[in-house]
C-alpha cells in the first residue's frame, strides 16, 4: 500500500500546476488589456472635452500652414504654372507675414508705455527696422515662389547725396512697386523713408499700424476728405519740411498706376483746364501718366536742401488688374529700377517753370521704358 500511495502521490505530483510567482496565463491576459471604463462626468467634461478643442484649433491652424509649405515646395518643383499652389502660398506666407507684425508692433506699443512715447524716435527707429526686416523676407518668398529677379540699374543713393535727405519722385506702375521702392530705401540705401500713399491701403492691418506709426501722408480723394482737413499738397509739405539727413520722402506724381483709362482721362482733364500744351505733352509719352506737381513742387519748397531723385522701372507694366496677375503667374519677370539725380542748378525758380521741369523729367522716363522693355527670365521681350 505504501508503494500505491507514493505511486499516487507520484502521478499527481505529475499532473499538478507548478507555481506561478506572476500570477496565472489568464491574470497576465487580463492585465494586458486596455480599460474602457467610462470616466466620470467631470472628467469628461472639463478634461477631455476641451483637450478635443484645443486639438481641433491647434491642428487646424497646422495642417493649413503644411499645405501652404508643402505648396510653395510643389509650385517650384514641378513644372507648369501651378497658380494656385503660388497664390497659396503667397497669401499663407502674407497672412503670417501681417501677424507677426502686427504682435511685434503691439510689443513694441507695451514698450512704448502702452502707447505714450511710440512717436519717440527711438521707436521710430524701431519702426523702420521692423519694416526692413518684415519686407526683405516678403520679397524673398516672392522671388523664390513668383520667380521675380529685382536689378538696381545706377541707384546709389549715398554717392547721389551724401548726408542730405532726398525727394523721392517715382513713376507708379503695377503692384508693389511702393513696397519695392520703401524696401530699397531702408535696407539697401539705409534712408528711414516718409511715404505719400492712397489711403485705401489702410485696409490692410499691419500695414495701416506701422505707417501711421512713421511719417506718412494717406491721400484721401477731395470727396472723401472730411471737412477743414488739409489737402494732400499741404500734408506733404509738411512732411518735407520734417525730413533730417537720413530721411526720404516718396512721392508718386501720378497719384495712382498708370492704366490707358486713367491715361486718357488725365489727359483730357488737362485739355478741359486750358493746359493744351501740357496735354499734347503727355499724349507723346505712351508709357506713363501726366504728373500732378502740386505735391512735388510743394515738397520741394518745403525742403530746399533735399536732393530730388527721379526713379523709373520696367516690369509691373501688364499687372494692372487681379484678372492680369492671375493670367501672369509664375510672373517670371526681370523689374529694372532706374534713378538720376537732378542737378539742382538745372531747377528753376518759380512755380510754372518748375511745372515744365518736371514734365521734362517724365518725358525722359518715357523715353527710359521705351527702350528697357520688360524681360522675363528666359530673355523673352514682353510688350509694354
Amino acid at each position: 500500500m505504501g508503494d500505491t500511495r507514493a505511486g499516487a502521490t507520484a502521478a499527481a505530483g505529475d499532473t499538478a500546476p507548478h507555481p506561478d510567482p506572476h500570477g496565472t496565463h489568464a491574470q497576465r491576459r487580463r492585465a494586458r488589456r486596455i480599460s474602457w471604463v467610462i470616466p466620470p462626468v467631470w472628467v469628461r467634461r472639463c478634461v477631455i472635452a476641451p483637450l478635443i478643442v484645443l486639438a481641433a484649433f491647434v491642428w487646424l491652424p497646422l495642417a493649413a500652414w503644411l499645405a501652404v509649405i508643402v505648396a510653395g515646395i510643389v509650385s517650384v518643383a514641378l513644372p507648369g504654372r501651378a497658380r494656385i499652389l503660388r497664390v497659396l502660398f503667397i497669401a499663407g506666407v502674407y497672412l503670417m507675414w501681417d501677424a507677426l507684425a502686427l504682435v511685434w508692433m503691439w510689443i513694441m506699443w507695451v514698450s512704448s508705455g502702452f502707447g505714450w512715447k511710440i512717436h519717440a524716435p527711438v521707436f521710430q527707429r524701431a519702426h523702420y527696422r521692423l519694416a526692413g526686416r518684415m519686407l526683405r523676407s516678403l520679397f524673398t518668398a516672392a522671388k523664390w515662389t513668383l520667380r521675380l529677379e529685382i536689378n538696381f540699374q545706377d541707384v546709389d543713393l549715398d554717392a547721389m547725396a551724401p548726408g542730405r535727405p532726398i525727394i523721392v519722385v517715382s513713376r507708379h506702375a503695377g503692384p508693389a512697386d511702393s513696397f519695392i521702392i520703401v524696401e530699397a530705401l531702408i535696407n539697401k540705401f539705409k534712408r528711414h523713408p516718409a511715404i505719400v500713399l492712397k489711403d485705401t491701403l489702410q485696409w490692410d492691418p499691419a500695414v495701416d499700424t506701422l505707417l501711421n506709426r512713421v511719417p506718412t501722408q494717406f491721400v484721401t480723394p477731395y470727396r472723401r476728405r472730411k471737412a477743414g482737413a488739409p489737402g494732400g499738397t499741404e500734408a506733404i509739405a509738411g512732411l518735407a519740411s520734417g525730413l533730417g539727413p537720413e530721411d526720404a520722402l516718396l512721392i508718386f506724381p501720378e497719384g495712382a498706376n498708370a492704366t490707358p483709362k486713367r491715361r486718357t482721362k488725365r489727359i483730357a482733364d488737362l485739355r478741359a483746364a486750358g493746359h493744351g500744351a501740357l496735354a499734347d505733352r503727355a499724349e507723346s509719352m505712351p508709357h506713363v501718366m501726366p504728373p500732378h506737381p502740386g505735391g512735388v513742387l510743394s515738397a520741394m519748397e518745403a525742403c530746399p536742401e533735399a536732393a530730388v531723385v527721379v526713379v523709373a522701372h520696367t516690369g509691373l507694366e501688364q499687372l494692372s488688374t487681379v484678372r492680369d496677375i492671375w493670367r501672369e503667374l509664375p510672373t517670371d519677370k526681370a523689374i529694372t529700377l532706374r534713378g538720376w539725380l537732378a542737378d539742382p542748378d538745372d531747377i528753376p525758380a518759380g512755380r510754372d517753370a518748375r511745372e515744365e521741369w518736371l514734365y521734362s523729367w517724365w518725358e525722359r522716363v518715357d523715353h527710359w521704358i521705351d527702350e528697357h522693355e520688360p524681360k522675363s527670365l528666359d530673355g523673352s521681350s514682353r510688350a509694354t
